[in-house]
Formats: C-alpha cells, sequence, structure tokens
C-alpha cells in the first residue's frame, strides 16, 4: 500500500493504492494514470490472470485479496459471472462487472521479517498486552482458577464468554452469499 500526492492547481489531494509487486514505490507523477487504468472488470481479462483488490459488491470498493504478497485468479468466466481462486483456496463467483486491479500486490516478503523484537514495537503499532485465561481468577475466564499452575480443565479451550474457541467454525449458516462460494476452503 502506498500514498500518492498530487498538487494540481494550488490543492493537495491524496489518494491510497495497493502498489502491485514490481512496480516501483518512487512513481513520477504522470505514471499515477498509467496505474490507474490496470483497474479493470474481470470480463476484460484472460483466464489465468492474478488479481488483487477485488469487488464483491458492484461499487463497494475492493474487499478481497488485498494483504501485501496477495493475489487471487481468474479461472473461469461465464454468464454474467467470474470464478476466482483466492489465495485461501477458496472458489467463488463474483460478478464480472465488479472492478479489480491486474497482478499480485506488493510487498511480498513482509511476513519473513520481523520487526518486533521487545514489547514496545508491539505498543507503537497499538497492540496492547494479552492476558491468559489459565492465569485469570474463574469469575474473568472459563481457563481461570485452580491451585498452582492449573491445566484449562475442560475437554476444549473456551472463549471468555464460554463460547468454543480454536477451530469451531464461526460463519454463520445458510448465509446469502452461501450460494456463490463454489468450494470452502481448506484449514
Amino acid at each position: 500500500m502506498h500514498t500518492f500526492v498530487s498538487y494540481t492547481m494550488g490543492m493537495v489531494r491524496r489518494a491510497i493504492f495497493y502498489i502491485p509487486e514490481g512496480l516501483e514505490l518512487e512513481i513520477p507523477l504522470f505514471r499515477v494514470q498509467k496505474f490507474l487504468s490496470q483497474w479493470e472488470m474481470p470480463y476484460l481479462m484472460p483466464l489465468g490472470t492474478a488479481i488483487h483488490n477485488i469487488e464483491i459488491t458492484l461499487g463497494k470498493g475492493g474487499q478481497l485479496a488485498r494483504a501485501a504478497g496477495a493475489g487471487a485468479k481468474l479461472i473461469a468466466k461465464e454468464g454474467k459471472s467470474a470464478t476466482l481462486r483466492l489465495p485461501s483456496g477458496e472458489v467463488r463467483l463474483i460478478s464480472k462487472n465488479c472492478s479489480a486491479t491486474v497482478g499480485q500486490v506488493g510487498n511480498v516478503g513482509v511476513s519473513q521479517k520481523s520487526l518486533m523484537r521487545r514489547a514496545g514495537s508491539k505498543r507503537w503499532l497499538g497492540k496492547r498486552p494479552v492476558v491468559r485465561g489459565v492465569v485469570m481468577n474463574p469469575v474473568d475466564h472459563p481457563h481461570g482458577g485452580g491451585e498452582g499452575r492449573a491445566p484449562i480443565g475442560r475437554k476444549h479451550p473456551l472463549t471468555p464468554w464460554g463460547y468454543p474457541a480454536l477451530g469451531r467454525r464461526s460463519r454463520k449458516r445458510n448465509k446469502y452469499s452461501d450460494s456463490f462460494i463454489l468450494r470452502r476452503r481448506t484449514k
């Protein structure tokens, strides 16, 4: 993601774009228009094209494949819809008129370098400390209580509100968009 600043007629305009892989960060202003032309509809793209920043609902803006290094693949076009394979492995339908950007999102290796060398680095990013449920009192968490270091004491881990944690699917059943998902992601 990068911010472009343009100065036209005494006014400052800022726009945030997701930069595709292979594009330099220091882009002269006259090349911004060329970059914007990569925002296309799937029906104009050939099959097998890598795309990112994909709209689900027409006119709502990009919602799919926006993380660093992410890219979906256009695998089919039939009727009014296009079929995509998302980075998670999920295969889903979107409208052929929804927009997307050609290419893969840049900054591919961001997850491989750790900038978190101490707790303060996380705090600068606004992340607060997380207290484990095992060290709380039973009034505060289902895992709490016991004498000394005690195990959870239940079959499965639970959230602070008593719902199953770790592995329980949280997607609502019979959601309206279930018909657009052809194959669910694997765990």
